[in-house]
């Protein structure tokens, strides 16, 4: 096998994403041959070399699982935290491959999170050149104006940015709504500052779809391993997202 950079084959072992590998490599945890790596550029080779992560030896994973989580509100999307908040690795009892999430929902969201050890599917979901279509159900404190609702679908500004277009569609109607919310991208609290633009408060959050997949019966906490044709699904959804010259539009 030739030599590779060392957080390409981390995400491909199924010990992180390539952007925890980064961190991972950064705060001095990877070491090759006994030697600590922190540059980033580094290479290696999973036959040939000897790598370890916080002292235990990588291996490449004998077969990929997918496995689909229904994450609860006050749980940390990390393999561990510092502050001994709850994770979501801390539900899989029962798994004894090791997975990671893909993606993140912050700590007051809830819904779909897809936890698995194939780094390559992993890396394309989270890649910011896929847009693969990501769908969401948000309670707000009040609802937008029909002009307020045409500038969140076509894009507002957030961190000096506008964001891509997005799908939004009022599900419930009430005092405190609910909305369907689309998104093709997906940065950090980017629905609660999209909501807070336009001077409203997300109360709830939950993810309900990535791509094909759905959130389903499962409950807070419960999760399941995904069906062979839920992955190939996920894999042919990504591919037709990656080729799209363009993410959808807002329907």
């Amino acid at each position: 096998m030739p030599e590779e950079r060392i957080q390409k084959i981390l995400s491909q072992a199924g010990v992180s994403s390539r952007r925890q590998a980064e961190r991972m490599i950064l705060e001095g945890r990877v070491a090759v041959n006994g030697a600590v790596v922190t540059e980033l550029g580094s290479k290696a080779d999973l036959d040939r070399d000897h790598i370890k992560v916080d002292g235990r030896l990588i291996r490449a994973p004998q077969h990929h699982v997918y496995i689909a989580l229904n994450k609860p509100i006050n749980t940390v999307t990390t393999l561990s935290d510092p502050e001994g908040r709850p994770t979501v690795m801390d539900l899989l009892r029962g798994v004894k491959q090791r997975v990671y999430p893909v993606g993140r929902l912050d700590f007051h969201s809830d819904g779909l999170l897809l936890m698995t050890n194939d780094g390559e599917l992993a890396n394309a979901i989270m890649s910011a050149h896929t847009h693969l279509e990501k769908t969401y159900v948000v309670k707000v404190n009040g609802d937008l104006t029909p002009e307020q609702e045409r500038q969140f679908r076509e894009g507002v500004p957030i961190s000096g940015r506008r964001t891509l277009p997005a799908g939004l569609r009022l599900i419930r109607k009430a005092a405190n709504p609910w909305y369907e919310v689309r998104l093709t991208e997906g940065r950090n609290n980017q629905i609660r500052m999209m909501f807070k633009h336009f001077g409203r408060l997300v109360e709830k959050l939950r993810r309900v779809r990535i791509g094909p997949l759905e959130l389903g019966p499962l409950k807070p906490g419960q999760f399941r391993h995904l069906s062979a044709e839920e992955v190939r699904a996920l894999q042919r959804a990504v591919q037709k997202a990656h080729a799209s010259p363009r993410p959808a539009g807002a329907r």
